[in-house]
Parts: C-alpha cells; sequence; structure tokens
C-alpha cells in the first residue's frame, strides 16, 4: 500500500511518500517538506505564533494535496516536541484539524525514543545484541536502550540542537555561554546514565536523526549521495576535533562545511555539543549512523499492527 507519514518536526514538517507492506522494507516514493523551525516561532510566553501556526497549517493542506496526487491511501500525522512543548499546543492541534480535516497525534518523548528504536532495531537486527540508540532531534535527545524491538529503557531530554541553540546568540559564540551550555548539557545527560548502566554496556551504539547525518559527514562519512547502505560512522575523536573549529565559525562559514545544509548550520555547534557529551559519558568512541529512524518506526509500527483491509482513514497507531 502507499502511505504518507507526515512528521511535524521541532525544525522540519515533511511528508514522506512510501510505498509499504508488512514483512517488507518501507520504499521513499516522495517526499514533501519544509524548514518552519517551529521551536523558534515562538512568543514570550513559549506559544507558537500566528506567523508559525499560519505556516503549519498550509504545509499540512499542501501535504494532503500531495497524498492525493500520489495516491496516497492511509496518512500517519503526528508532531513531536515543538507542539507538545508550546503553550497553545492544543490550540495550534485544533486549528489544524479544522482547516485541514488533519488531526496530529502529539508522541511524548519516551514514544519518539521507543519508535525511533524500533527503526533501528530492524535496520540492524538481532545480531546487534543490546541496542543503544541517540538519537538529537531539534527540540529533543532520545536515548533508548534494549535487546528486544522494545527498549528496556528510554527516555526524553530537552537537549535539542534548535532549543539550545537559542542559548548562544549571535554569529560567534560567547565562550562564557558555550562552557556554560556545555556544562548544563553535562550535567542533565549524566543524570540518565546510571539508569542505562544498570541493563549492561550495550554491544552496538547506534546514532539517528539529521544532526548526526551532518555531524557524521563532517567528520568523513560518506556522502548521502553515496547511498543508505554504505557504513557510515562518527567517532569521538573526530568530533572533538571539529568542536572548537564550529565554535569559531559562524553560521554561514558552517555551511560551507560539506555536508552542513544552510538551515541546519546555525544549530550544529549545539548539536556537536550534546552529541560529544553523550558519547563521552556513555563511553562511546564511535557510533554507527542509521538511515531509519523515527518515521520508519512510525510505519513498522502501523504494519505490524495491521489485521485486516486498508484502513483509509488518516490515523496514526503507535
Amino acid at each position: 500500500m502507499r502511505l504518507g507519514v507526515l512528521d511535524v518536526g521541532s525544525n522540519t514538517v515533511h511528508f514522506l511518500v512510501v510505498d509499504a507492506h508488512p514483512g517488507a522494507a518501507p520504499l521513499p516514493a516522495y517526499s514533501h517538506k519544509a524548514e518552519l523551525r517551529l521551536a523558534e516561532l515562538l512568543d514570550e510566553r513559549g506559544a507558537i505564533t500566528e506567523v508559525g501556526v499560519d505556516k503549519l497549517v498550509s504545509m499540512v493542506a499542501s501535504s494532503i494535496r500531495v497524498a492525493e496526487d500520489k495516491g496516497v491511501v492511509a496518512m500517519l500525522p503526528f508532531a513531536t516536541s515543538a507542539v507538545r512543548e508550546a503553550a497553545n499546543g492544543e490550540q495550534v492541534l485544533n486549528r489544524v484539524a479544522t482547516e485541514t480535516g488533519v488531526e496530529l497525534q502529539v508522541l511524548s518523548g519516551q514514544d519518539e525514543a521507543r519508535l525511533t528504536f524500533l527503526a533501528v532495531r530492524r535496520w540492524f537486527g538481532w545480531s546487534s545484541g543490546r541496542l543503544l540508540n541517540l538519537d538529537i532531534g531539534g527540540g529533543s535527545l532520545e536515548i533508548a536502550c534494549g535487546i528486544d524491538e522494545q527498549p528496556d529503557v528510554a527516555c526524553s531530554l530537552p537537549l535539542g540542537a534548535g532549543r539550545l541553540t537559542a542559548r548562544l546568540p549571535g554569529d560567534l559564540a560567547d565562550p562564557e555561554d558555550l562552557r556554560e551550555l556545555r556544562r548544563d548539557i553535562r550535567a542533565e545527560i549524566a543524570q540518565v546514565v546510571g539508569e542505562f548502566a544498570r541493563i549492561g554496556t550495550p554491544d552496538h551504539a547506534v546514532a539517528t536523526s539529521k544532526t548526526f547525518k551532518q555531524l557524521a559527514r563532517m567528520t568523513g562519512a560518506a556522502p548521502e549521495g553515496a547511498g543508505a547502505r554504505v557504513p557510515r560512522k562518527i567517532t569521538r575523536a573526530g568530533l572533538s576535533a571539529w568542536l572548537p573549529r564550529l565554535a569559531a565559525m559562524t553560521p554561514t562559514e558552517r555551511a560551507q562545511i560539506p555536508g552542513v545544509s544552510e538551515g541546519r548550520a546555525r544549530q550544529l555547534l549545539a548539536g556537536a555539543l550534546v552529541a560529544d557529551a553523550a558519547m563521552d559519558l556513555f563511553g562511546l568512541d564511535e557510533l554507527d549512523i542509521c538511515p531509519w529512524a523515527l518515521r520508519e518506526g512510525i510505519i513498522l509500527r502501523r504494519l505490524d499492527t495491521m489485521s485486516g483491509p486498508v484502513d483509509r482513514r488518516p490515523a496514526l497507531t503507535t
């Protein structure tokens, strides 16, 4: 069947059309996305501004048109931390539903971690043993670990690259602001390390998300054009060597780094601080990059729970 996954994230709203059926890997057929950066379109109350809501409604409406054009039979619409934590989150959801007919399901941070973990497990398989996954989004950092398809431990921390970038105003980071941010990131991650340590050392450590992919490319991983199945890694040594260079660059200069998009260049330094801290505190010298993440986890969970004819309603099953 042809499914449409509508992912309303903190940085990007992405509508991905995939061909999928139970027992097979979902195949991307068409991508429609826009970098709305909802996490940055907030007023002093922490509410998404009218401009932000207008952009979101417009993007959802255009996604419906794409779904009709591409023959999508079921939509899986969901939202993550940007809507989940907005002061006017309920009003945003109601307006989207009223004006487009699409009811976004807001995932909790733990849901994000669990569904992403499912995708990573399916990609790497059972031979990975105890699997640890790190995912840096725009609003949060998800961490999950376990030996099955459902993690034994999963958590979400408010350490997204977009959220933290707000603490580094200006084109060049102030050294004192940078030091304070680094300290706070490490203190936040350190609070959960013990919980993961209790279930044992991971056999395979993995990273997902656009932030990790761009950091890996920056440190020497193969370009995206080489294909999803090309193995990619990020090493802590390579990342640590880049950190002072990133801190000394403006966003414009970071955008010139191979693999770094202009829209993500400003957030790259904060994302690198989170990645470096997580790898250090979890004792990880390297991470394999997984091309599948939350969207694929949503699709796989939907396929796993299908027991009858295709449901044509725009509903999300988790």
